[in-house]
């Protein structure tokens, strides 16, 4: 689950990690006061104003503005809100602004020079340990840095057994070119960070860029926080931090029904139950000249009920040319499946594109036959090689 950047930072703060001082707001007139709650904490004389998106990129598209006044802070803040703002990862489509970022400016002068960092922590699922990524390069796209200087990109594992190590921290503020007070702020802010990781259940917590002002002080001047789906029943009050108007229609849709499904750009959609089956599905759509409309797992046990709200959000995407079931009879015998999915098809009504079930395992010959004699247009397959085929013909 993705969140808003005030969100995280609130986040953050709850667990000692050090952020700018900031109020979210989400009416224009709410702005000056806003910026004088600010500057009666911090003594600050400018103000960040940022729009809250679920998308980066969001400077280069006019989000994110510098205040050196309280009339600009203002002016800031209602040309942003209702704005349709265009990034990179938005695509042509925009976002809707509905919320701004209120917080203190951290460019000011000072003993030393500022600086920016990148800094993240996610899981690698190559050695099943958590890494610490960073690099001098902050405040630009990450993906860029990789491309064009990896050298400049450092990373730190963690042996899940000793967790993080003071002297791993040492080593990330060193390779950072970091001394005295800036060297020493560093070392706690990743101990913090990779701490709120842990406690949030986060799967991702990415601070682009990460600041040192230039008094020394370590703040995270961004933050991008992505939840774990699978561990919100351990903190229930995460819930109330979704945004459904920041959350795709279709995949809103498949939560309500307890679905896992991902709307993509193709022309197949896919309805499977097992997450590894929906990726090798989604490889022979590929393999056989199609491109998947979307990942859909109903899970172990499809029932009518599940395969028909599955339909239902498929065949909403007019991109749609043919859907692909393909279900693995293990928990759940394919007979009981395939009424299913006959049930399923009479309570959509009519259906305008091909529909292929694909049945293996347990009662899948049973299965097939029930598909074949049910009088629907529906065609059945035993093998994905049959599966594959049947796809072919209608991509």
């Amino acid at each position: 689950m993705n969140i808003h950047e005030y969100q995280a930072k609130e986040l953050l703060k709850s667990n000692d990690v050090p952020v700018p001082e900031g109020i979210m707001i989400e009416k224009a007139d709410q702005a000056q006061q806003a910026a004088q709650s600010i500057q009666e904490k911090t003594q600050t004389h400018t103000w960040a104003v940022k729009a809250q998106i679920h998308a980066g990129g969001r400077g280069k598209g006019g989000g994110v503005k510098i205040a050196k006044n309280l009339e600009e802070v203002s002016q800031h803040a209602t040309n942003i809100l209702g704005m349709n703002l265009v990034t990179h990862q938005t695509g042509e489509e925009g976002k809707k602004v509905h919320r701004v970022l209120i917080e203190q400016g951290i460019y000011y002068a000072g003993e030393s020079e500022p600086a920016e960092f990148y800094m993240s922590v996610l899981l690698n699922r190559e050695t099943g340990r958590n890494v610490i990524m960073y690099s001098t390069e902050g405040g630009v796209d990450i993906e860029s840095v990789a491309a064009q200087t990896p050298h400049l990109i450092f990373r730190e594992e963690v042996d899940p057994g000793l967790g993080l190590q003071a002297y791993q921290a040492r080593r990330i503020a060193f390779n950072l070119q970091l001394s005295g007070d800036a060297f020493k702020g560093m070392v706690r802010f990743v101990m913090r960070l990779y701490r709120a990781y842990l406690q949030t259940d986060a799967s991702l917590m990415e601070i682009n860029p990460l600041f040192k002002t230039a008094d020394n002080q370590i703040l995270a001047a961004d933050a991008k926080i992505t939840l774990d789906d699978n561990a919100l029943y351990r903190h229930k009050t995460y819930e109330q931090l979704r945004d459904p108007s920041e959350e795709n229609l279709y995949e809103q849709e498949a939560g309500a029904h307890n679905l896992n499904f991902i709307k993509l750009d193709g022309n197949v959609g896919c309805m499977v139950n097992g997450a590894g089956l929906a990726m090798a599905t989604m490889d022979i759509i590929k393999l056989s000249g199609g491109d998947p409309a979307n990942f859909l797992d109903v899970g172990g046990s499809a029932n009518p009920e599940t395969v028909e709200a599955g339909f239902r959000i498929i065949l909403k995407d007019p991109n749609v040319k043919a859907i692909l079931i393909n279900i693995f009879g293990g928990i759940v015998r394919c007979d009981r499946v395939a009424r299913g999915v006959v049930e399923a098809y009479k309570a959509v009504g009519e259906i305008n594109v091909p529909v292929i079930v694909r049945l293996q395992g347990t009662n899948a010959e049973e299965g097939k036959k029930l598909i074949d004699e049910s009088g629907l247009k529906v065609e059945s397959a035993i093998s994905l090689q049959e599966a594959a085929s049947l796809v072919q013909s209608y991509v």
